[in-house]
């Protein structure tokens, strides 16, 4: 059974090469298949041992052009992850070593490449940890001598996850009782490690191996295991099974009757939460899905880092709804998982828990129906998650009618709603477009909003204005307001004072689109939290720039809010822009483009001009007419001709004088679609045009172009123009 494990982990361990392109010979886990250090053309290491010794001399004495080209040569030399490790320690440096890299961490010339030289050493010795017959050999030294127990149970702990399916074949064999204890302690000592592959195995096994495995979990202090624990426990028609499944549930605090279907679906959503404690190699390209198969026992899956908590998630979620497929909570968890898990897959990934035969996420969202969507908002609203937000919003403009919009409240909230208020304009443009287009008849709470936000669709859906904190330096302020005016931002004054000082600047604003801070570490956590505090910022993407020192610590302070950039202070105009389109594109899908406003203004001018045609009292067009009024100014084509038209269905005399004027600044064709208008307006209305235009509508009715004389005698007509001003076409049509 031992040899069976130890093979089916020497082809866990090719499937995860192939899964990486298979790029790195002698590699042994996804950690080696990250690196650029490849294969070496022999393994002569006498070149390699002077330049790394010259390498850390030249950075102690602070020479870094040459440290910088010594370290580039190591990295060119062609070594193995696993060769450089060997590299480091033969040549007794490692001290050195370690404090050289340390210090040119600090320098920004030599920064990327002591990184990527830390990165070839730290995942060598996880190649040496990973490689299943190194697991093998540490395996054995468990019944040796205290030494030979102590280096096994350090490389094993090591190695993780990736030591669980000999170290579970080790812990179930009989006929070796000390290993067996040794296993059991290591397991304890390796903690969420184990988890995972332990309650994967669980339900697959017979009663005997099902008691010893349930007897472990419950030492491993981690609430983790319980849904699998109580899920054993209640179905289990063996006694011994259920007690040592209740002694495990009971170590954890768990209750063996709770609602298993509940248990697992909290499970789900803690792994949708992506913390920590759920993530088996922080820092890593890849995680580790578990399955278990009735020949091979145990099975590893390298899936990305990106998309492994949404997996679990998603499997998790499942299990739930096999038991109880009503739960409305836990489908809008798995489709909000499946969402989320379509956002996050890098560009031609194949996810291997995901076949690319499956339907998309956008499929089984409109499928889930509106009230399921409204939940799926619910949750992309209360964690911020923009992209979620848009693909409900989306799917519930194709399903919801009103009743689902605005007439049935969830836990007393009104999720769409709440979307008019989002601090992101593609959110609210597309919630405005929603309840645009259902057509109320009855007021809700938020409809003041919808009219006014159609109208700055149509206006400038791509305006985005940024907030620029630099304290007292007034220099990087200007630096920076010039990198965003050129990225097409409107950039709010300097302010000494933070975010405080800007209050009456931002209410002015429609939204804040960007927040860009070069302060220290305290006062720029101190930032963005009072942002996200406020509703007009609490969405607002961040560029935190910061000196060297601070970076980690704030970069690991966000890790999981994508909302939240962290560079360094010294980076290039050029890199400054990029970190910026990078954030946007995954805060909020990117500055809304001219095609995309053009899109959003078109969608709304038909929205606008169904509410005005069908009187709509409870979207009144009227509250959109002063924007409209500036926008037919400004533009001209067709959508000057649909704003006008809209303007037609407003009683209001500046809408009627707006499009005449407009009228009387174009020819041609354009000129006589507004004249009509203006005659649609009148028949509406009645005459609202002041002395000037209508003189102007008389020699208009004067002109040999026929076409222009009878579409203006239209319009006087509609308008019923007082019989003095007619009197002079009578007395003296010729004129």
């Amino acid at each position: 059974m031992r040899q069976t494990t130890r093979n089916i982990t020497r082809l866990s361990s090719a499937f995860l090469l192939m899964a990486c392109g298979g790029a790195f010979v002698g590699a042994t886990s996804v950690a080696a298949a990250t690196t650029s250090i490849v294969q070496p053309a022999n393994g002569d290491y006498e070149e390699e041992m002077v330049i790394l010794r010259d390498f850390i001399h030249f950075v102690k004495i602070a020479r870094f052009d040459v440290a910088a080209d010594l370290g580039q040569q190591l990295i060119d030399a062609g070594l193995t992850p696993e060769q450089f490790v060997d590299l480091v320690d033969t040549s007794r440096e490692l001290d050195r070593f370690e404090e050289a890299i340390a210090a040119a961490m600090r320098v920004p010339v030599l920064e990327p490449i002591a990184a990527e030289l830390d990165s070839a050493y730290r995942n060598g010795k996880l190649d040496r940890a990973r490689n299943p017959d190194e697991i093998a050999r540490n395996i054995d030294l468990l019944t040796g001598g205290l030494r030979a127990r102590q280096l096994g149970r350090q490389r094993l702990i090591a190695a993780g996850e990736y030591a669980m399916p000999q170290l579970l074949d080790a812990y179930l064999q009989k006929d070796n009782l000390a290993l067996r204890a040794q296993v059991q302690r290591l397991f304890v000592d390796m903690g969420r490690q184990t988890i995972a592959p332990l309650m994967t195995a669980l339900p697959h096994f017979d009663a005997t191996r099902q008691e010893a495995v349930a007897e472990v979990l419950g030492l491993i202090p981690y609430r983790t295991s319980l849904p699998v624990l109580i899920d054993l426990y209640q179905n289990t028609d063996n006694d011994g099974v259920r007690k040592a499944c209740g002694r495990s549930i009971s170590r954890l605090g768990g209750n063996p009757s709770s609602d298993v279907a509940d248990m697992y679906s909290l499970l789900a959503d803690s792994y949708y939460n992506e913390p920590s404690e759920l993530t088996s190699f922080p820092g890593e390209d890849h995680q580790l899905v578990w399955d278990f198969n009735a020949g091979l026992g145990l099975v590893m899956t390298p899936i990305r880092s990106e998309v492994f908590h949404e997996a679990l998630a998603m499997r998790f979620a499942e299990r739930s709804l096999g038991i109880n497929a009503e739960s409305a909570e836990t489908l809008a968890l798995w489709i909000s998982s499946n969402y989320s898990r379509e956002f996050d897959t890098p560009d031609g990934y194949s996810n291997p828990v995901y076949s690319a035969d499956r339907r998309d996420a956008e499929y089984f969202g409109i499928a889930a129906g509106p009230d399921i969507t409204q939940l799926v908002l619910r949750r992309g609203i209360d964690t911020r998650d923009t992209p979620l937000v848009r693909s409900a919003i989306d799917a519930l403009s194709q399903t919801a009618g009103p009743r689902s919009l605005w007439g049935q409240p969830i836990d007393g909230r009104y999720p769409l709603l709440e979307g008019l208020g989002y601090q992101n304009r593609r959110v609210q443009f597309e919630a405005a477009l929603a309840l645009g287009n259902a057509q109320p008849q009855d007021s809700f709470n938020g409809a003041e909003r919808v009219i006014p936000l159609l109208a700055s669709a149509v206006r400038d859906a791509s305006a985005r204005y940024a907030v620029v904190l630099t304290g007292s330096d007034r220099e990087s302020y200007d630096q920076y307001r010039n990198i965003l005016e050129g990225q097409g931002f409107t950039v709010l004054p300097p302010s000494d004072g933070g975010l405080d000082g800007l209050a009456p600047s931002i209410a002015q604003t429609p939204s804040v689109d960007l927040i860009v801070t070069s302060l220290g570490y305290d006062d720029t956590l101190l930032t963005i939290e009072t942002a996200r505090t406020d509703t007009k910022m609490n969405v607002s993407p961040v560029l935190a720039l910061m000196l060297t020192d601070d970076v980690e610590p704030l970069r690991r302070q966000y890790l999981r809010d994508q909302t939240v950039a962290v560079r360094r202070v010294e980076i290039s105009n050029s890199n400054i822009e990029t970190s910026v389109d990078q954030l946007l594109m995954a805060a909020s899908g990117g500055p809304i483009s001219e095609d995309e406003a053009a899109d959003y203004a078109s969608r709304s001018i038909e929205v606008l001009r169904n509410l005005a045609i069908s009187n709509n009292r409870v979207l009144n067009v009227l509250d959109a007419s002063t924007i409209l009024i500036d926008v037919l100014e400004d533009v001209g084509g067709l959508k000057m001709l649909d704003v006008a038209e809209i303007l037609s269905y407003v009683d209001r005399p500046a809408a009627q004088s707006a499009i005449m004027d407009r009228a009387m600044d174009t020819t041609g064709i354009e000129q006589l679609e507004l004249l009509t208008m203006v005659g649609d307006s009148g028949k509406r209305f009645g005459n609202n045009l002041n002395a000037r235009q209508v003189r102007a509508l008389l020699e208009y009715a004067r002109d040999a172009d026929n076409d222009l004389a009878t579409t203006a005698v239209a319009a006087m007509g509609a308008l019923e123009i007082q019989n003095s001003d007619l009197l002079g076409l009578v007395l003296d049509p010729q004129e």
